[in-house]
């Protein structure tokens, strides 16, 4: 690309005329940016230099997504959320395959670049991890991402996995099949055949671009609205069945005890879920009209509603859903309130389109006992706001 002269001597006049250097101007915005030239155009866009949102690691395996720093209902594809069993595996697209056998016709093995012949869809989902839950101790200096930073939602590009299954001539008879990955952990899970007929993807690309290696780079399973772990990633194999094939992941792991004694498996669906993004910890609130506002979502279909509470759960005000109200995707919600200063809970609570409303602790735990609230937990949460301004995470024994 060719530069005039004259360009050329206005960008050094710049720099000379300010006595500063390419790295000083990164680190220090001028005062007046119109007195000096920009910088030129780059192979690959980057965030403002003021703009630091980072995803929040929980040990080696897991990091969740800052819902407190972003603003509509698409999560960045390098902030959404990630877990893993045996570390993210570096896979090259070029021996990257995808077996489909067991109870088919036709046995098959697909390349990536068979799976990108296949007619494609994109859709919005939301994914989460089943032990989306960080608030059952008694900690109050908790931010909406250490509280629920284990989902996020993108735009999923790939092929129906239904598409797939005709094309290997799926059993009738076949109402399971097995999906297994390609990491370390060898991660495998049963999942029914009726969701592939329903609404499952083969998943390779994510928010415009090929998906990343946390999220299962090259291709991955995507089962919308269902546990982020049967979603299955750096997907290889898949085997048809008539049963389930009772694998670790949904025997000794993902398997919940009730409060009768009997336990929960296979239990997929992500029941409806709301969270209040702003205010949170560690915001300190002026006195005057605030916009309360978070994010909502469902396995079930749309969120139909969500309620939200300024006197610690007395009264209820239906908040206003943002559009456009997406099936199984985070959904934006608002609400005006006129804080005086006094000392006050707020909180929010989802209804989804099939009439299931958010429950509390305690009707949680009345439910499904105490011992069970390792996965699936979703319980309507508060921040405290005390009368300096300062919010807090409003912690509940558990």
């Amino acid at each position: 690309m060719k530069v005039s002269r004259r360009a050329l001597l206005a960008g050094a006049a710049g720099v000379v005329a300010l006595g500063k250097t390419a790295a000083m101007q990164a680190s220090q915005a001028p005062s007046d940016p119109s007195k000096v030239r920009g910088k030129p155009s780059r192979a690959l866009g980057q965030r403002a230099p003021f703009e630091k949102p980072q995803r929040q690691p929980r040990g080696v395996a897991s990091s969740g997504t800052p819902h407190q720093d972003l603003y509509g209902t698409i999560t960045p594809a390098d902030l959404h959320f990630e877990r893993h069993h045996g570390g993210v595996p570096e896979i090259d697209p070029k021996t990257y395959s995808l077996l489909i056998h067991g109870m088919v016709e036709r046995p098959m093995v697909f390349t990536l670049a068979d799976l990108k012949r296949f007619p494609s869809v994109s859709r919005v989902h939301f994914l989460e991890c089943s032990g989306n839950f960080g608030g059952r101790g008694t900690a109050t200096e908790l931010t909406p991402q250490q509280l629920a930073g284990l989902t996020s939602t993108s735009e999923w590009t790939g092929v129906a996995l239904a598409t797939l299954f005709r094309e290997v001539g799926a059993s009738p008879k076949a109402t399971w099949f097995l999906a297994e990955g390609q990491d370390a952990a060898v991660l495998t899970r049963s999942i029914p055949v009726s969701k592939a007929h329903d609404d499952a993807l083969i998943a390779y690309g994510q928010n415009g671009e090929a998906i990343r290696p946390e999220q299962g780079y090259p291709a991955r399973l995507l089962l919308p609205g269902w546990e982020g772990n049967s979603n299955v990633k750096w997907l290889r194999r898949i085997e048809l069945s008539d049963r389930p094939f009772m694998t670790r992941e949904e025997t000794s792991k993902y398997t919940e005890p009730m409060a009768d004694g009997t336990a929960r498996i296979f239990s997929f669906l992500m029941d409806a879920r709301s969270l209040i993004t702003y205010p949170a910890y560690p915001v300190t609130l002026s006195r005057g009209w605030v916009e309360i506002n978070g994010i909502a979502w469902t396995g079930s279909g749309k969120i139909r509603r969500v309620d939200v509470s300024t006197d610690g759960g007395a009264t209820w005000t239906p908040a206003r859903l943002q559009e456009p109200v997406l099936s199984k995707a985070h959904t934006r919600f608002r609400h005006l309130w006129n804080w005086t200063g006094g000392e006050a809970v707020i909180m929010s609570r989802a209804v989804d389109e099939t009439g299931y409303v958010q429950p509390t602790r305690d009707v949680l735990i009345a439910a499904r006992g105490v011992s069970s609230v390792g996965y699936h937990v979703n319980p309507i949460t508060g921040w405290l706001i005390r009368p300096d301004g300062t919010v807090v995470y409003r912690a509940e024994p558990w």
